[in-house]
């Protein structure tokens, strides 16, 4: 469909330029032909709206030989359809200027008389139109480029996000499968009981996981049922402790964000300790920005990792993916501690909560 006429503003605008152009063949007519303003007004201005409504099948022209089109046939196709519109515009206007003129008027002596002045205005005007036609082209397409580099990108980044939380599950189930594997001969009914556990997390993580976001509290429900698998191994050495402001509960944000952080808190962190630490997860809303801090007690004579450091390569990857700098991960390695900062945009759940905030847990 032609551009013009999916709006009504713009075909209002459209028909406001040609009356403009009416109005100033009216004044040529009335100052260099000796016409009557009145006569000129009721003569030119249905005339020069009538020249821009042939114009609009111009659009259709335009779409068959855009830019780059052999520059012989755009001028021949061009000039061919150009003088037929103008023909027509011309026997129109020559009928309506005959309709126009009552008996014994001697304004304008004859019809014919505004004939070169009509053939001068409508040649100009139809080739404001032929580029005004162009530009609206050119504008069309400009915008379907973006509108089709927009939807690579977001594809891009749909097929990103997908990798990096495919790259989740083989890790945590790594994980969890030598967890299993050392327990199954020491204490089968608390391997038994781990496998259940993981289980649980498996079937929520994969339901969340669809989501693009999810609510934190959701997402703190994920970390419990983790930290309960994980209990199951390390016993009263794994202490937890949760400060999460009622605020920035419905907050929402990626799901699995926290898990492999947490994972590198346990595993990198309490599992190197005889008497075992404390992980404590604090969120809060500060400077605009929803605020969460994973802190846990690390001993400074531990074994370097063997791991390929996915967790917050992961994290980090996907929040620049997803926020780009609105969001960042701040990592402070002290020698007995260590302690992860994510800080993310403010967004909601749609339906808003004032449930109390999960507040301090302790484990």
């Amino acid at each position: 469909m032609h551009p013009i006429l999916t709006r009504r503003v713009r075909l209002a605008l459209y028909i406001a330029v040609w009356v403009v152009f009416g109005l100033l063949i009216a004044v040529v007519l009335a100052y260099g032909s000796g016409v009557q303003v009145v006569w000129a007004l009721k003569f030119a201005v249905p005339l020069a709206v009538l020249l821009g409504m042939q114009s609009l099948s111009f659009w259709y022209l335009v779409q068959s030989m855009p830019p780059g089109t052999p520059l012989v046939r755009m001028a021949l196709s061009w000039f061919g359809a150009g003088t037929v519109v103008l023909l027509i515009w011309l026997a129109l206007a020559y009928g309506w200027a005959m309709w126009l003129q009552e008996p014994g008027q001697t304004y304008p002596d004859s019809a014919i008389g505004t004939i070169p002045l009509l053939v001068v205005a409508g040649a100009i005007g139809i080739v404001f139109a032929v580029l005004g036609h162009y530009l609206a082209d050119a504008f069309q397409r400009s915008r379907a480029a973006e509108r089709h580099a927009l939807e690579l990108q977001v594809h891009a980044r749909e097929a990103e996000l997908k990798s990096l939380r495919a790259q989740l599950d083989p890790h945590f189930l790594f994980n969890s499968l030598n967890s299993v594997a050392a327990l199954i001969g020491q204490d089968a009914a608390a391997a038994r009981q781990m496998c259940f556990l993981m289980a649980q997390f498996f079937r929520k993580s994969l339901t969340l996981a669809r989501e693009q976001a999810i609510a934190l509290s959701e997402e703190m429900a994920l970390v419990e049922t983790f930290l309960a698998i994980e209990r199951v191994r390390f016993g009263e050495r794994l202490r937890t402790r949760f400060d999460v402001a009622g605020e920035v509960r419905q907050m929402r944000v990626p799901p699995l964000i926290l898990q492999p952080l947490v994972e590198n808190a346990v595993h990198h962190g309490v599992a190197h300790l005889i008497e075992g630490g404390e992980v404590r997860i604090d969120a809060r809303r500060r400077d605009g920005l929803l605020e969460i801090v994973i802190d846990n007690p690390c001993d400074p004579d531990r074994p370097p990792s063997r791991g390929a450091g996915v967790g917050i390569a992961n994290v980090q990857a996907r929040l620049e993916t997803l926020y780009g700098n609105r969001a960042s991960v701040d990592v402070d390695a002290a020698d007995d501690r260590f302690r992860v900062s994510l800080l993310l945009p403010v967004e909601y759940e749609e339906t808003d909560s004032t449930a109390p905030g999960i507040g301090t847990a302790h484990a």
